[in-house]
């Protein structure tokens, strides 16, 4: 019998990682002592050192790339602005000493409710400089969930925008913003970038954006001076799955965020423009597509809005315009250009393109396969899987294409010792489904929690199950010819479209509707359009009996539409379109004959077989028949 699983000691690829912080004064070690806190979780990453992100970033460029684009961007309706090295670290200078006169210092948290701006990078950059906790908050957000958020950081300052260009219309960020205040309280500065000049609502502690730099560029350059920050000096505080019923945030230090920024992309990078398909709140954006290209001097692309704007081929315009060579983006975007492409007459390679890694999902071969024969058979395209709590991307592997020599000067990807486990700790043969976990340190570790009590000692959870290593609560398990296949969560926290929602909190957003007596909620997973939400509810006695007194099929067919329609939007407002069941089955009852794996399995398959026609009510016996043929 297999011995039970042990840690390993850390990759020494992390020296090559450390070389390129560019640290202000060194660090004692590499790595802490294991046992120095007392407990079984890994070493601490670079105890002693100094150290600042927006230093390591942009200050230690300006000798030799000062003149260098460091960021492309480009609006949806099609503006662009390139800023050099340069100019970008003149602009987080200036707003670093405008924040610092409005009382911002080390540990004070500040709000990003923006979009895809040049801004919010430099609002990023300048908080890391004089140690404020930045927490990019997704500009998607209805009032109520915001109001939730803003509720738990905390917040000195909060950056918003007039109007946000989506999918080619504007969502009005700060009137969103001024009612989830409402709700909330005041925060003591509120600063509007002026984006698509709507008319917007003003308050006490209201300020432009551009008013507040402009009174800075020439004044109190005294406060420009570099912040020398211990390793693990939080900045940034990320928001993850709901739990408990509560809005929770990840924190992250500073050593250990641009540890792993540096080791991902020195693995992704080509030394050509860098361009990552996603929106800002996603992780792996500000880890993998700010922090990670700066830190190498590399340049980076940001595109504000959908690529469906003004049409489906925006994604080869723009890396034919930037000549980008690396893109990342998770399977769900890759999913919907498919789509399009579909519809396109033909699509033509991307002749600069490289490398094209997915993350925030597993990629089915089919879609790699499509990737390779749309974008250029030259690209190899890539498979990355990580965790927030572990700083984004930790494992990158090939999936299908072209094999990419790395560019001179790089760093080999440190290993995270991946396993896969049964309960016993021991290591599960081919075929057999356990947990992922990690026996090597990883430097991208979180540092805590932002959340209740309660929760902020859940994820130290990782920790108790194998002594020494962490595990993750992925499930996986290894084919014969050695490939990790990723199954999900063990929890109840899914991935959609690359961001964790926990089907708990939706299940309970429906039971709480007045029309839900029960509900039950899972993931589909679906060639064409990756994973979603769908869910199956008994209705409340007096909405079944509102049902059962509706005139003829066709009328009882309109009322569960509208039954539906109401419940996905209740969920959407609560919680955010990545949480809004595609379907909802209308169920008589829910029995004790079916587990709850073959429960799942039923109303996943149910929805499947129903998801282009109109919702409809089945009864438990066709769930458990359901569950019977999977």
């Amino acid at each position: 019998m297999a011995e039970p699983i042990n840690a390993l000691p850390p990759d020494p690829r992390w020296a090559q990682v450390a070389e390129r912080l560019h640290l202000l004064s060194p660090a004692d070690a590499l790595w802490s002592d294991p046992g120095a806190s007392g407990t079984d979780r890994a070493p601490g990453w670079l105890p002693g050192a100094r150290l600042n992100l927006s230093a390591t970033c942009l200050d230690a460029h300006l000798d030799e790339r000062s003149d260098h684009v460091a960021i492309h961007w480009e609006g949806e309706p099609g503006d662009r602005r390139d800023l050099t090295y340069r100019e970008l670290h003149k602009q987080v200078v200036t707003l670093a000493r405008a924040l610092t006169g409005m009382g911002v210092g080390p540990g004070d948290r500040v709000g990003l409710h923006l979009g895809w701006l040049p801004e919010t990078v430099v609002a990023m950059l300048a908080c890391a400089r004089i140690g404020a906790v930045h927490s990019v908050i997704s500009s998607t957000l209805p009032p109520g969930p915001l109001a939730d958020r803003l509720a738990l950081l905390d917040l000195k300052v909060i950056f918003t925008q007039d109007g946000a260009w989506r999918h080619g219309t504007v969502l009005p960020l700060k009137a969103r913003l001024d009612d989830a205040l409402s709700a909330v309280g005041s925060i003591e500065h509120t600063i509007v970038v002026r984006r698509t000049g709507m008319d917007v609502a003003w308050y006490e502690g209201d300020r432009w954006y551009h008013d507040v730099v402009a009174a800075k560029r020439s004044k109190d350059r005294t406060t420009d001076e570099v912040l020398l920050l211990d390793s693990d000096h939080p900045v940034a505080s990320v928001p993850i799955a709901r739990r408990g019923g509560q809005p929770v945030s990840v924190l992250h230090g500073t050593a250990p965020v641009l540890a792993n920024a540096i080791a991902v992309h020195g693995r992704l990078r080509t030394g050509g423009p860098f361009w990552c398909a996603g929106d800002i709140a996603w992780a792996v954006t500000q880890f993998h597509a700010i922090y990670g290209p700066l830190a190498w001097g590399d340049a980076s692309v940001m595109y504000e809005g959908t690529l469906d704007v003004p049409d489906h081929r925006r994604a080869w315009d723009i890396i034919r315009r930037y000549g980008v060579e690396t893109l990342i983006t998770s399977p769900s975007v890759m999913r919907t250009i498919r789509g399009w492409a579909r519809d396109m007459p033909q699509t033509d390679d991307a002749p600069t393109l490289r490398r094209l890694a997915t993350a925030g999902e597993p990629v089915e071969p089919e879609l790699a396969s499509w990737i390779v024969d749309s974008f250029g058979t030259d690209l190899e395209v890539l498979d990355a899987w990580g965790q927030l709590e572990l700083g984004g991307v930790v494992r990158v592997t090939g999936t299908h294409g072209t094999t990419v020599e790395p560019d001179p000067g790089t760093v080999e990807m440190p290993d995270c010792g991946l396993e896969i486990v049964d309960r016993q700790g021991r290591v599960a043969g081919p075929g057999e489904t356990g947990e992922v976990v990690l026996r090597r340190p990883w430097a991208g570790l979180m540092i805590g929690v932002d959340g209740s009590d309660e929760v902020s000692q859940d994820p130290w959870e990782h920790w108790s199950r194998h002594p020494g290593v962490y595990a993750t609560g992925d499930l996986a398990m290894r084919a014969e010819d050695g490939t990790v296949v990723f199954l999900g969560r063990s929890d109840d926290v899914v991935s959609v479209s690359g961001q964790l929602v926990s089907l708990r909190e939706v299940r309970d957003v429906l039971t709480d509707h007045p029309f839900v007596a029960e509900a039950r909620v899972t993931v589909r997973k679906d060639v064409e359009l990756g994973r979603a939400l769908v869910a199956a509810v008994v209705l409340s006695p007096e909405a079944a009996t509102a049902l059962r007194s509706t005139d003829g099929e066709r009328g009882a067919d309109s009322e569960l539409d509208a039954i539906a329609v109401e419940l996905m939007d209740a969920v959407r407002e609560a919680l955010g379109g990545l949480a809004r069941p595609r379907a909802i089955l209308v169920v008589d009852r829910f029995g004790e004959e079916l587990g709850r794996e073959s429960l799942s399995r039923a109303i996943a398959a149910l929805a499947t077989e129903h998801r282009h026609s109109a919702p409809r009510s089945i009864t438990w016996e066709q769930l458990v028949a359901a569950a019977g043929d999977g």
